[in-house]
């Protein structure tokens, strides 16, 4: 997740990192603030290669949309400890509400809500350091293709969820660079043109419903740390 700052250095108070977002020419550099999760699209490759619970990744949308709900489990994939906001070397991978009732697609439903609720961290800890509040989440990769995160990410956090036309934003960005170095496009603002939604996502949830889930997936995240010594 990254915030620009513009060409201010904004050191976070909040858990987060501060990175050069990109340096045009001899224009002044762009900062950001930046929140890395350690594992949101791997865990579904994880329950795939490890577990065998699903054969292709694409599989996991599926199998979710089976179960209205993660009927009570929480998954915090902590495998290497937790990284931002919290930093805590010490935590490792947890799956908490376990009943009879579980089912596999429970726990594959669960395992899709950790990316929403670890992003829902670091836009928090964002918000903190920056005092802007997040208006619109503009998301891209893998992950984005799955349309029930997509739904669940927006609900989570109360505010539209933008996927691009183009998902791979990282590749366009260097292509941009390249093709304003050797002046294929003229300037930054010709490039705001090529830009464009391919789907949005609105929030639906009740905001009761809300705060239970995510107050419930901090009292999971707090089971998680001290393991390692």
């Amino acid at each position: 997740m990254l915030l620009n700052t513009g060409n201010e250095i904004v050191h976070s108070e909040s858990g987060l990192l501060t990175t050069m977002g990109y340096q045009i020419g001899d224009e002044k550099p762009v900062y950001s603030l930046e929140g890395s999760i350690a594992i949101a699209g791997s865990l579904v490759q994880w329950l795939r290669d490890n577990m065998k619970m699903i054969e292709t990744s694409s599989e996991i949308e599926t199998l979710s949309n089976t179960v209205d709900d993660n009927g009570g489990i929480y998954f915090v994939p902590a495998f290497a400890g937790l990284f931002a906001p919290h930093w805590r070397a010490d935590a490792r991978g947890i799956i908490v509400g376990l009943t009879g009732y579980a089912t596999k697609a429970h726990i594959a439903r669960a395992a899709l809500e950790s990316t929403a609720f670890q992003t829902r961290e670091v836009i928090e800890a964002m918000e903190k350091d920056s005092g802007v509040p997040l208006r619109t989440l503009k998301v891209d990769g893998g992950m984005t293709v799955n349309e029930t995160l997509m739904q669940f990410q927006s609900d989570i956090l109360d505010v539209p969820v933008v996927r691009p036309m183009v998902k791979e934003t990282t590749a366009l960005g260097a292509a941009y660079a390249a093709g304003l170095a050797v002046g294929f496009w003229k300037d930054q603002e010709s490039l705001k043109a090529n830009w464009g939604v391919d789907k949005e996502w609105k929030p639906e949830m009740e905001e009761k419903n809300r705060n239970q889930l995510y107050s419930r997936w901090k009292d999971a995240v707090s089971r998680t740390l001290n393991w390692e010594k």
